[in-house]
């Protein structure tokens, strides 16, 4: 090769690329900021449906979500939450989507960023007495008033919309929606389905230590093997809805 044939060459390998490997953390780096993106895309996704009802002339719009009507153990939970318009905490979304870890956080993150919120419960005794479905709604509708109050003394207003994961209320006097999969659908109801859950939860874990056997911090009251080996060795306690327990035989 001549000179100028090997000035050409060398011309031709300094503009190729090097071909280095990213690092470790380059790749995660990337991997993170790719995560990111995809929450704030979740977010605005989720905001979707207050936006709207923003653009209607709604302000105050409360999401309402309940946890533990299935379990045969414990409470039925609910809250309601009203969040600001400029709401920017990543990661909320169902709470069945969100290990315990990512749930524990986004409570406190929540709790800190609402305009208000309110919970509200019914124990295994009201749920036994009325079922499950009116207790539940008593719940929640117990949340919202819990809320509305929060509401008017921070704000001077009262909660103007409802937004329910798939139940409606009639006693609640107030312009509300219900969406099938609301917590997957809306963001004051994603966020109420992880303060809802969270609070049964500790709730739940708290039990376990009254009531050891059942595996209760584990299955929070629900029909698993373990809750189940333990009636049969311990019995019925007084946190069991024996409406739900009527064909199980000690």
């Amino acid at each position: 090769m001549n000179f100028a044939a090997e000035k050409s060459a060398g011309s031709l390998w300094k503009n190729c690329p090097t071909g280095r490997r990213k690092t470790g953390s380059e790749k995660n780096e990337m991997k993170k900021a790719e995560r990111e993106e995809k929450l704030k895309v979740r977010l605005e996704e989720l905001k979707e449906c207050e936006r709207g009802l923003r653009s209607e002339g709604f302000f105050c719009i409360a999401g309402v979500d309940e946890v533990g009507r299935g379990p045969l153990a414990g409470p039925v939970v609910a809250a309601a939450v009203v969040l600001p318009d400029d709401f920017d905490i990543l990661g909320v979304d169902d709470s069945k989507k969100l290990s315990e870890k990512k749930r524990e956080r986004l409570y406190g993150e929540i709790l800190e960023a609402a305009v208000c919120y309110g919970i509200g419960q019914r124990d295994n005794e009201v749920i036994d007495q009325i079922n499950i479905l009116k207790a539940t709604k008593e719940a929640m509708a117990e949340a919202i008033e819990m809320a509305d109050a929060m509401c008017l003394e921070r704000t001077g207003n009262s909660i103007d919309f409802v937004l329910f994961d798939a139940v409606e209320i009639d006693g609640v006097k107030k312009p509300q929606r219900s969406l099938i999969k609301g917590d997957s659908k809306a963001i004051s109801i994603a966020a109420a389905s992880i303060v809802a859950k969270v609070t049964r939860d500790r709730q739940m874990i708290e039990f376990d230590r009254v009531y050891p056997g059942y595996g209760f911090a584990s299955n929070k009251g629900y029909g698993t093997k373990a809750h189940y080996e333990g009636l049969r060795e311990r019995g019925i306690t007084p946190i069991h809805r024996r409406s739900f327990l009527k064909n199980f035989e000690v």
